[in-house]
């Protein structure tokens, strides 16, 4: 182990963030009901650029008026390539209640691009006396992000989480599809004549865990654009979830159930996880550093793999409670 510990994420569910533009209002009280941990208002894609005054206003507003319950409660602003960012977060932090949580920076390139951010934001608390200090999380869309993306994630201590945004990287790194996530169809390998079409992510995702993880940053997948293929997503989910993804985002609600199943660990994998600790604890009881479960050796290392499923288990019984 090295002598600079891993410091741990935040502690909180982010199994699914459920996405929706800040220019329909009328989704909002929608959104607030659903089963999702995170709710993402948007400002920046989904929104026209006509409609970006209007839809700042009325995020705004929604911030205090709607009751958000336990959600974590985020809203992603406009790149910082463009004349509406700045705007975002000025009447965000001047005009919105405590209430709001997150805000999401898009296509974040550099730490650069995390630090002008921190810096607007650490004036503004500072100026209009918030009592609650704002997080972030980051998105990673481009060659720039995947390459500095340890150092996006050590940026501030405001990092709360960074996802992948499969669609942008993808242009940004030239790639020959025009999907969102999951498997592509020219991505394949041949065996015995047989066609297996591997995950064109996985460099991607892994990276992007591995920084978060050093960082204490939550890694997230973003969306699954085909929100009719259920079974598409749930693949993309189980795959991003071995890897170490704690969540994914849902751009339709019926990719909120999906992602909340990936990613809350089964009945069965609980009562394994704990029956690995008891193990554990009985062997050292008895001066032992390694114990034997159903034919199989665990060790300190297996009681950290146990204690990550037991603790996302309780987060989600009392979530229930």
């Amino acid at each position: 182990m090295s002598f600079r510990l891993q410091p741990a994420p935040v502690e909180r569910l982010n199994r699914c963030q459920l996405f929706g533009p800040g220019s329909r209002e009328n989704l909002f009280a929608k959104m607030a009901a659903s089963e999702a941990d995170v709710i993402n208002i948007d400002l920046e894609d989904s929104v026209a650029p006509d409609d970006k005054d209007a839809a700042r206003k009325a995020v705004v507003q929604a911030i205090g008026d709607i009751d958000w319950g336990d959600k974590t409660l985020s809203v992603r602003i406009n790149g910082l390539d463009t004349p509406w960012w700045y705007r975002d977060v000025v009447d965000l932090l001047e005009q919105a209640s405590d209430r709001l949580d997150l805000i999401m920076i898009p296509k974040a390139g550099t730490a650069s691009d995390i630090y002008a951010v921190d810096a607007l934001v650490t004036a503004i608390e500072a100026a209009k006396g918030r009592k609650r200090k704002l997080g972030f999380e980051a998105i990673i869309e481009s060659a720039a992000g995947i390459s500095h993306v340890e150092e996006i994630a050590a940026a501030s201590p405001r990092m709360q989480a960074i996802s992948l945004g499969a669609a942008d990287f993808a242009a940004s790194m030239g790639m020959a599809t025009t999907g969102i996530g999951g498997t592509q169809e020219d991505y394949y390998m041949l065996h015995q004549g047989q066609s297996y079409w591997p995950d064109p992510w996985h460099w991607a995702t892994a990276k992007i865990v591995a920084a978060c993880r050093t960082h204490g940053v939550l890694p997230v997948d973003g969306p699954y654009g085909d929100f009719s293929d259920a079974d598409g997503f749930r693949a993309q989910a189980r795959r991003v979830a071995t890897l170490g993804m704690v969540g994914k985002w849902a751009i339709h609600p019926s990719q909120v159930a999906l992602a909340n199943e990936v990613f809350s660990p089964g009945e069965k994998a609980v009562t394994e996880a704990r029956e690995i600790i008891a193990a554990m604890e009985d062997a050292k009881k008895s001066g032992q550093g390694a114990a034997t479960y159903k034919g199989r050796l665990i060790d300190i290392a297996s009681i950290k793999q146990a204690e990550v499923i037991v603790k996302q288990a309780d987060k989600i019984a009392a979530k229930s409670a």
